[in-house]
């Protein structure tokens, strides 16, 4: 059955003037996710960077209790949705940005968005988002990138730094493969949900990764690559510009599985 989509605030209806502020005031932070059969993989780690962005941005953390009665309100009983909670505080203003103190909670009930299937082409663009370790919300520059991208004839961009090594993509992070290895790129960038649960899976699995610089002139060294965040946990990316990878379906389904293998938390 389809979701309604809904806002709340704190655990009621969002209000007018709580609309209002995050349409006109672009200052805070959210992070999303997939509820499925009532639970949530890596439930622990979005409540985590919550309570991190809350305390970076406004001063003081909202708790994790208080955060997941919220959560429950809003779902009020779904089984299965797409959720986006989000971190703000009416009181900051571009004219009075001083204020400290706990931030308001908007959780946003959506339904669950289809993932994607893989043969995804994208453009590497030279990018570098600001307060990178933050999943804030200053989207403007992915938004554009990808724009940008899509005009060109690609699906979606890829940043790299001022170093030329690559880091992430507009709404997620990328992974190499190397034979029966997986690689995650050394530069500044999100810490995805998605790919700590990756990571964590194939280490049980016994599947060898390693972190290190991959710049566009080493894409010849690798047979595959995907995309993971918590839409899509593992799509084959089959092209970077004009370098077409030969493919490498068996350890991006690997990939797929070690994420499929981190259990669902409860609310």
């Amino acid at each position: 059955m389809a979701v309604a989509p809904a806002l709340w605030v704190d655990g009621r209806p969002a209000s007018l003037e709580d609309l209002a502020h995050q349409a006109l005031v672009n200052y805070g932070a959210f992070t999303s996710f997939r509820v499925e059969g009532g639970g949530v993989r890596g439930l622990d780690l979005h409540l985590a960077r919550l309570e991190a962005e809350s305390s970076s941005l406004f001063g003081e953390t909202v708790g994790e209790a208080v955060l997941r009665d919220y959560v429950r309100a809003a779902l009020a009983g779904r089984q299965d949705a797409w959720l986006r909670v989000s971190l703000f505080a009416r009181e900051i203003s571009n004219r009075d940005p001083h204020r400290v103190g706990r931030p308001r909670v908007m959780v946003g009930v959506f339904d669950p968005p289809a993932s994607l299937t893989g043969g995804v082409r994208v453009q590497s663009q030279t990018y570098e988002r600001e307060a990178v370790e933050l999943k804030h919300v200053a989207t403007f520059g992915l938004l554009r990138a990808r724009r940008t991208a899509r005009q060109a004839g690609f699906d979606d961009a890829l940043f790299v730094d001022r170093d030329g090594r690559i880091s992430e993509g507009t709404l997620w992070n990328i992974g190499f493969v190397q034979g029966d290895v997986v690689v995650w790129p050394l530069a500044s960038m999100l810490d995805g949900v998605a790919q700590r649960l990756i990571h964590a899976g194939l280490t049980a699995a016994g599947v060898p990764q390693r972190t290190e610089a991959v710049r566009l002139p080493d894409l010849t060294c690798f047979d595959g690559v995907f995309l993971c965040n918590s839409a899509t946990p593992a799509a084959e990316i089959t092209a970077i510009d004009g370098h077409v990878f030969s493919g490498a379906a068996d350890m991006i389904g690997q990939v797929a599985q070690a994420w499929r293998s981190q259990p669902r938390q409860t609310i």
